[in-house]
């Protein structure tokens, strides 16, 4: 029998790519998913032996489910990492925010996932599998630093997270008791961008094994975490 699947979409880079290596290194054989095939390529390249697949998806895009269905081939599906996301301008405020942008955050953060989602989850459900959405501190209300309440800055991207969380805690409602095990993670205030560091950012690896963390068995199926802790939603 071969190692368990898993897709990560957003895997080009950042705390995606983190996820995707880490993955390897637990055993899973791993489909690596964005939009862009050359850094796809690259990173086939850096996983040599293991057993990386690549494919190219583009959450934006209608026809994705196609995209979904051809990269799994019919295979169960033993985890599905929801990365991809776009982000928003930090000085993005609720009364100053383009309304145009703010409707590509959510027609990626959201709607996007929701079209991986739901085109994944026969084979998750084949597999009795799991699914790890990626989260935010800036989408829950008890982030003492970047929270809903506690940072005006964002807007679009903290709304679009939360929104997220909740579609995430109802699918849980949906599916758990099939076997299906659905959690979101946090991966914390992680060096993905230039000069993030100057914020606190930490490493984008520690940022990974955040997001992977209820793979250890000690997260509770349904919940917000960060680091493995309760997040409040």
């Amino acid at each position: 029998m071969g190692a368990e699947l898993a897709l990560v979409t957003g895997a080009t880079r950042g705390i995606g790519r983190a996820v995707a290596l880490q993955l390897l290194d637990r055993g899973y054989r791993v489909i690596a998913s964005g939009r862009d095939a050359s850094s796809l390529a690259h990173l086939g390249r850096e996983a040599g032996v293991r057993p990386l697949e690549t494919a190219v998806l583009d959450i934006d895009r209608a026809d994705v489910t196609t995209q979904v269905a051809s990269a799994l081939s019919d295979r169960p599906l033993a985890l599905l990492v929801l990365n991809a996301a776009r982000f928003a301008p930090w000085e993005e405020s609720v009364s100053g925010a383009d309304l145009a942008q703010a409707e590509r955050v959510f027609a990626t953060n959201v709607f996007g996932t929701w079209r991986v989602l739901q085109a994944a989850l026969p084979a998750v459900r084949r597999a009795g599998g799991t699914v790890i959405a990626v989260g935010s501190g800036s989408g829950s209300h008890g982030d003492p630093r970047f929270g809903v309440a506690a940072n005006p800055g964002a807007a679009s991207y903290a709304a679009s997270k939360a929104a997220l969380h909740a579609l995430m805690h109802k699918l849980a409602a949906e599916v758990g008791g099939e076997g299906v095990r659905v959690f979101v993670t946090d991966p914390g205030l992680t060096a993905t961008s230039p000069g993030m560091e100057d914020f606190g950012a930490r490493p984008v690896a520690d940022g990974a094994r955040s997001v992977l963390a209820p793979l250890d068995g000690a997260v509770e199926p349904g919940s917000l975490t960060r680091d493995g802790l309760p997040l409040p939603w």
